[in-house]
């Protein structure tokens, strides 16, 4: 049985009011014999926010439907799915086209080479992550991406061996393809097939940018509010949720309820995003951390699986343990990302 002594305690370690002003964490097993939810700083444990790249993971969730669906194949060419155009010129690397080759399952598995949209240094030496960090609220639809990094250098061929990298271009794409294949906006399409379906109420895709429910999240001491940007990026990190109904996807998620629960090991493909000290590696939709084997030499960790999001949001399974993590740190320097991971890893070894 988990010690909630230690649960509080861990909780109460994130907050430090100077890197990480507010947390929320949820800690489940399969059967919710055990269930504990905590907070500190400016959070509830009933809170909004918002739950950024863990979107993704629902994007996974839909994706992997309409495969067993057969609505669509990984190995499938993206221009079959997108506005003609589009593709034209996409990935040009070293004076060779290569975006006729491009597939979902390149997009899906961050192995296309596209550039990040977000993260990748512009000409003149700025990126659209820096300029948002300064409070600059701009929206950025997928047209907008694509005329952008269609100017951009790719990192490698799509498909290179042993090659990732994380590229929100990536799911902007991905997002257009399941938006054609289903006929709906990418947020109707999470409403109807996932927050619906398991009786979210106070999860929502990102759309008015009046709305001020969710709380607002840190980079460095700086509290961030960009509801132009978040309502424009649904696929990738709109999604507005509180820690209880995440873990509730994120159970559901493991469990089979959106794809054959087989089809898990088929997602581990992995690559290496970031060498050490990062902490992560990337799979088809689905995220790895990466735990050296000295944190618990006699016993060790193995797989957490899930994923993270830039606003130190957090979703993981143990299946050795049968814990499911959830929540977040509402901080974008990374330093959230830290302290989470070490809590994680304490609570776990406490009942290896």
């Amino acid at each position: 049985m988990i010690n909630e002594e230690l649960l509080n305690h861990e909780l109460d370690k994130m907050i430090d009011n100077k890197r990480v002003f507010s947390v929320v964490m949820c800690v489940e097993n399969s059967d919710k014999s055990f269930s504990w939810t905590g907070a500190a700083g400016a959070m509830q444990v009933d809170s909004r926010f918002y739950i950024a790249s863990v979107t993704k993971l629902y994007v996974t969730a839909v994706t992997m439907r309409l495969v067993e669906e057969n609505r669509i194949d990984l190995s499938e060419n993206i221009s079959k799915y997108l506005p003609e155009g589009m593709c034209e010129g996409l990935h040009v690397l070293n004076g060779v086209d290569y975006s006729n080759q491009l597939t979902i399952y390149h997009l899906i598995s961050n192995t296309s080479g596209l550039p990040d949209y977000f993260f990748h240094k512009q000409p003149n030496g700025r990126t659209v992550s820096s300029d948002l960090m300064e409070g600059n609220d701009e929206a950025w639809p997928l047209e907008k991406t694509i005329s952008l990094i269609k100017n951009l250098r790719p990192k490698f061929k799509p498909g290179a061996k042993g090659k990732a990298s994380y590229s929100d271009s990536n799911y902007q794409l991905l997002g257009k393809i399941i938006e054609t294949v289903t006929g709906k906006p990418i947020g109707e399409v999470f409403e109807d097939w996932i927050f619906s379906e398991l009786n979210l109420r106070n999860t929502y895709a990102y759309k008015d940018i009046q709305d001020t429910t969710p709380v607002p999240f840190y980079y460095q001491s700086k509290q961030l509010w960009l509801p132009k940007y978040i309502s424009s990026v649904t696929v990738e990190g709109g999604i507005v949720s509180t820690a209880e109904e995440v873990m509730i996807f994120l159970k559901e998620f493991f469990n089979g309820r959106f794809f054959s629960k087989e089809r898990i090991d088929e997602l581990k493909q992995w690559n290496l995003i970031l060498p050490p000290p990062s902490l992560f590696f990337f799979g088809i939709g689905l995220e790895k951390l990466w735990i050296p084997r000295i944190v618990s030499p006699f016993k060790p960790i193995k797989e957490i699986l899930g994923f993270w999001g830039q606003t130190g949001s957090f979703a993981f399974h143990h299946a050795q343990t049968d814990l499911y993590f959830c929540g977040t740190t509402n901080q974008i320097n990374g330093e959230g990302h830290k302290k989470a991971v070490n809590a994680m890893v304490k609570i776990i070894k406490s009942v290896l």
